[in-house]
Formats: C-alpha cells, sequence, structure tokens
C-alpha cells in the first residue's frame, strides 16, 4: 500500500505527465504507451478525473477536427459508402453473433461487443446498453474488450500500413472501417498522415450515424422503450464542417483550431491509455476478449484485402 507521501507523488507525477502531451513534438503513440505503462506500473492515481476528462476531450477534439474537413468530403463519403456501410455492420454483427454463441460469450456481452466492433466502438456500446437492457458488469467487460483492442490497433495499424505500402487515403479508410473507436481511428491515421487523418476521421464519423437506426432496429427486436440519437459530438463535427467550408475567409482560424484539436486528442490518448490498468485487464476475460480479438482480427483482413484488390 502507498502512503500519503508516494500517492501525492503519483498524482504530481501523473499530471506533470499529461501535461507534457501538450507541447506539440509528442505524438499519439507515445502518449498511449506513457499513459499505459505509467498506469500499468504505478496505478492511476486519479481514475474517476481520468474518466471524465478523457471523454470530455475526445468529443472535444473529434468536433475540432471537423474545421480540418470539407463538408463536401463527408457528404461524398456518406453516398459513396451507404451500400459497404450497411453490408458490413450488418455483416459484422451476425458474424459476432455467431462467434458469441459458439465461444459460449452471453448474450447482451456478444451483442455489445459485436455492435461496438461494427460501428465505432464504446459510443455504440453505450447507446446500445440501455436498449437491450445490460448490465453494469456486462457493458463494463465489452468496453474494457474494445478498449483493449483499441489500444492494441493504435501501435499495430501504422506500421502494418507500411509494410503493406498503403496509400494515406487506403490507409485512412482501412482504419476506419477495421478500427472500434473514433479516438483510435484518429490517432492511428494521425501517425499515418494528414491525408489518412482526414479520411479516416471522415469515413468513421460518417459510420457513426448509423448507431442510430441500428439500435431503433434493436429496440422493436427486444421491445424497448429506450431510443437514442445521434450522438451530439458527431453532430457537432458535421457542423464545424459546414462553418468550414462556408467562411473560408477565415480559414486561419478554422486551421488554428483544427491543430489545437490534433494535439488535444495526443492529450486525451494519454488518459485512455491511463484507464487500462490491470483491473480492466483482469475484468475482460479470455472468452469475450477472444470473441472481440477473432471478429476484429476478420474484419481487419477482410477490408484490408478489399482495399488491396481495389474493391473499396
Amino acid at each position: 500500500m502507498l502512503n500519503e507521501d508516494q500517492r501525492k507523488l503519483n498524482k504530481r507525477i501523473f499530471i506533470g505527465l499529461f501535461l507534457l502531451t501538450a507541447i506539440p513534438i509528442v505524438t499519439s503513440p507515445v502518449a498511449l504507451v506513457a499513459g499505459f505503462s505509467f498506469s500499468f506500473f504505478f496505478g492511476n492515481p486519479l481514475p474517476e478525473w481520468t474518466s471524465k476528462a478523457s471523454n470530455l476531450l475526445l468529443k472535444l477534439s473529434v468536433v475540432g477536427l471537423g474545421f480540418g474537413v470539407n463538408i463536401g468530403e463527408v457528404i461524398e463519403v456518406g453516398k459513396s459508402s451507404l451500400l459497404l456501410t450497411l453490408v458490413s455492420i450488418t455483416a459484422t454483427i451476425c458474424l459476432g453473433e455467431v462467434l458469441g454463441r459458439a465461444l459460449k460469450v452471453s448474450s447482451n456481452t456478444r451483442t455489445l461487443v459485436s455492435f461496438g466492433t461494427a460501428i465505432c466502438g464504446g459510443s455504440a456500446i453505450a447507446a446500445m446498453a440501455p436498449v437491450i437492457k445490460a448490465k453494469d458488469e456486462e457493458i463494463a467487460v465489452s468496453l474494457a474488450t474494445v478498449f483493449a483492442l483499441n489500444a492494441a490497433a493504435l501501435i499495430l495499424f501504422p506500421p502494418l500500413g507500411h509494410l503493406f505500402e498503403l496509400n494515406q487515403h487506403q490507409f485512412g479508410l482501412w482504419a476506419a472501417l477495421a478500427i472500434h473507436d473514433t479516438s483510435s481511428v484518429v490517432g492511428a491515421s494521425a501517425t499515418f498522415g494528414a491525408v489518412a487523418l482526414t479520411v479516416g476521421t471522415t469515413a468513421k464519423l460518417t459510420r457513426a450515424l448509423w448507431i442510430a437506426p441500428y439500435t431503433l432496429v434493436a429496440g422493436f427486436i427486444w421491445k424497448s422503450e429506450e431510443r437514442v440519437g445521434i450522438p451530439l459530438f458527431i453532430l457537432g463535427f458535421i457542423a464545424a464542417a459546414f462553418i468550414n467550408s462556408w467562411l473560408p475567409a477565415f480559414d486561419s482560424i478554422w486551421d488554428g483550431l483544427y491543430l489545437l484539436s490534433t494535439q488535444t486528442l495526443v492529450m486525451t490518448l494519454f488518459l485512455i491509455g491511463a484507464g487500462l490498468t490491470k483491473q480492466v485487464l483482469k475484468q475482460v476475460g479470455v472468452r469475450p476478449l477472444l470473441l472481440g480479438l477473432l471478429l476484429w482480427i476478420v474484419v481487419s483482413v477482410t477490408v484490408l484485402v478489399l482495399i488491396l484488390g481495389g474493391y473499396i
């Protein structure tokens, strides 16, 4: 057990490292690994603050990234990927159901893991959970599973993208379709390049718009009275893209907000890494993690093959 002085010292060091991630030379992978390493070896000294701050900073960062995107790109991505989105989301959810049954994962947990994999990780899980009346422990396990795989994706995807000689557009699309959470898509894409960041962010947030219709369908199936709308941060991203496109005279301001948002995202990734504690890793369990891993591998490989083959 740590004494009071040691706890205070850990808090000061933790906050100091967090503030250092505001420096532009600190990259997304470095911030993520730093947060995870500190939490793993010394524990997270501010778990509640970390959770709240990372959630808020992520949403603000995503909205700010909209100032670097043209609304025409958002509309074009949505139109061009409509069929692909519908097919891929539905296929992923169905595959997750089959694999989950084979692995004897509980019904709600496999639904949440599958839905999170299919659309956008934690946001999708949070939206679906009340609709299917998931218990707290089922939500926690599902989030922890997706969270662990997000961390792995941030580290693995950029070097794999270079290994398979993907261009930035291809990598951004691959990241958007194969990585769970928006934060990890943005983090991996930002590491790969500016074009990859634009493509990845736009494609992922366009995909996230499908949370509402799919949860509505789930509500009818589960006979639930819960109804959800589109997450506000997604609407904020679209609004920022509109403003950026319609008021080009203020480009210097929009560029500044975009750059600020990319760095607050780095800071967010430090907090996300710090949230991946030993307790969270133990909570995941073997079967839900195996389900998430198998589903993730199938989706990632399938999307990569389709991209390399020129089909998408």
